[in-house]
């Protein structure tokens, strides 16, 4: 069956608020078996909705909606679908008592433009929502064109995501015939190419299917398969992931969900070892990415945000090295490294330094990074000039550094 996603509302459109619900919502369509080819985003206007509805219900089989589902004039979602399928809205009173009712255990004033959510058409169930006061539509028709569904849904996150894990989903994959399955793994330190070349002999697979993708943490290798269902799937991913991984053996740092600062973290755990960071050019990105993970405490010492060659000498930093090689350098970044492992006592130490604005430094252009990586013996560094902007570069970074952590870790052993 062939999904669509039309997001509803000026705000999107115009870029004030991101579509994080349809990016949301088309990740997970593959698992119940549908394929989407078609997402759209509309504004707050009702010609251009139905214009939206009619042309999504010509090409696809299931329609489904996020926002215009609330109590203000310009929520014209619901009105939308009933013009677009010919049909009247009515309100539902068993669903107008149970909003009033709402309203009244939190003690707030009924504003009567409210039942506006109470409102259905004929071919409309309700969708629960106990997180809000909009309830969701599950709309099913028959046209000239087969039979057709409509899911209107709230464009609040939170409401979006329980009604479709327990309202929605369920009753989509009861409608399909196969899922399609997928498992990335994530690898770094091996350029896309590479990754492809090496893996050429399973790009020919059809089912399952192997694509390879260049991502902020790495170059990712997806495998996807269809199947009736996901054990089935799953079995026919398991031995070509066996063979990808045999291929690309460490360059493999995690898979699907995982990430590079919990896979690090979880080596340092096992390991009974600690690291603490000095950072100037990543703001203190770093030891934000590294505590993101629950349990950091056990592994993480702490860190120094160093913006200034002063503060670096204050904390450890040998003036002399700065001095004849500059703040811009390989070995003042090994310097902040083994100082930050010395201050605060820990296994390892991570030095960041580098130039992440539009403008050079020391003679050194936009995007140069310098990481090292101290073993209380000697540092690793790294050295790279990649610019794609502020905050693309201290995000590479953070990563760059987390990678070169991991490498390190491996040498060492367990």
């Amino acid at each position: 069956m062939k999904a669509e996603l039309i997001s509803v509302g000026t705000e999107l459109l115009l870029g004030e608020i991101v579509d994080t619900n349809a990016s949301w919502i088309a990740s997970r369509l593959p698992r119940i078996g549908l394929d989407i080819y078609h997402k759209s985003v509309v504004g707050d206007n009702l010609e251009r909705v139905v214009d939206t509805i009619e042309r999504a219900l010509s090409r696809s089989d299931v329609v489904i909606m996020t926002g215009g589902l609330g109590p203000t004039e310009d929520d014209l979602t619901r009105e939308a679908i009933a013009e677009a399928l010919g049909e009247e809205m009515f309100v539902d009173p068993d669903m107008e008592r149970a909003l009033r009712a709402f309203f009244a255990a939190r003690g707030v004033d009924f504003a009567e433009s409210n039942v506006k959510q109470a409102k259905l058409i004929p071919s409309a169930s309700a969708l629960a929502n106990p997180r809000g006061t909009a309830p969701g539509w599950f709309v099913e028709k028959n046209r000239a064109e087969g039979d057709r569904y409509i899911i209107a849904m709230p464009g609040v996150p939170a409401e979006m995501y329980r009604m479709w894990e327990n309202e929605v989903a369920p009753r989509l994959r009861e409608m399909t015939s196969e899922v399609l399955i997928t498992r990335v793994l994530k690898t770094a330190a091996v350029s896309e190419a590479k990754i492809d070349e090496m893996l050429s002999p399973l790009l020919k697979s059809t089912n399952p299917s192997v694509g390879i993708y260049a991502k902020i943490d790495g170059v990712h290798a997806r495998i996807g398969a269809k199947a009736a269902n996901e054990e089935e799937a799953r079995a026919l991913i398991a031995p070509v992931e066996e063979k990808a991984r045999r291929i690309l053996g460490a360059a493999v740092w995690g898979a699907d969900d995982e990430t590079l600062e919990a896979v690090v973290g979880k080596m340092l755990r096992e390991r009974g070892q600690t690291v603490a960071t000095m950072e100037s050019c990543t703001g203190g990105l770093l030891s934000s990415a590294i505590t993101d993970v629950d349990g950091s405490s056990d592994y993480f010492k702490g860190g120094y945000v160093a913006y200034t060659a002063e503060l670096k000498i204050a904390l450890g930093v040998n003036r002399a090295i700065i001095d004849e090689h500059g703040v811009i350098s390989s070995e003042t970044a090994g310097e902040m490294a083994r100082a930050a492992r010395e201050v605060l006592s820990a296994d390892y130490g991570v030095g960041v330094t580098g130039v992440v604005g539009s403008d050079s430094v020391e003679g050194k252009p936009p995007g140069t990074i310098h990481i090292a990586i101290h073993d209380g013996e000697r540092a690793e560094s790294i050295t790279y000039t990649y610019n794609q902007g502020r905050v693309v570069n201290k995000r590479r970074a953070v990563n760059t550094s987390l990678f070169l952590l991991r490498r390190t870790l491996l040498a060492a052993g367990s």
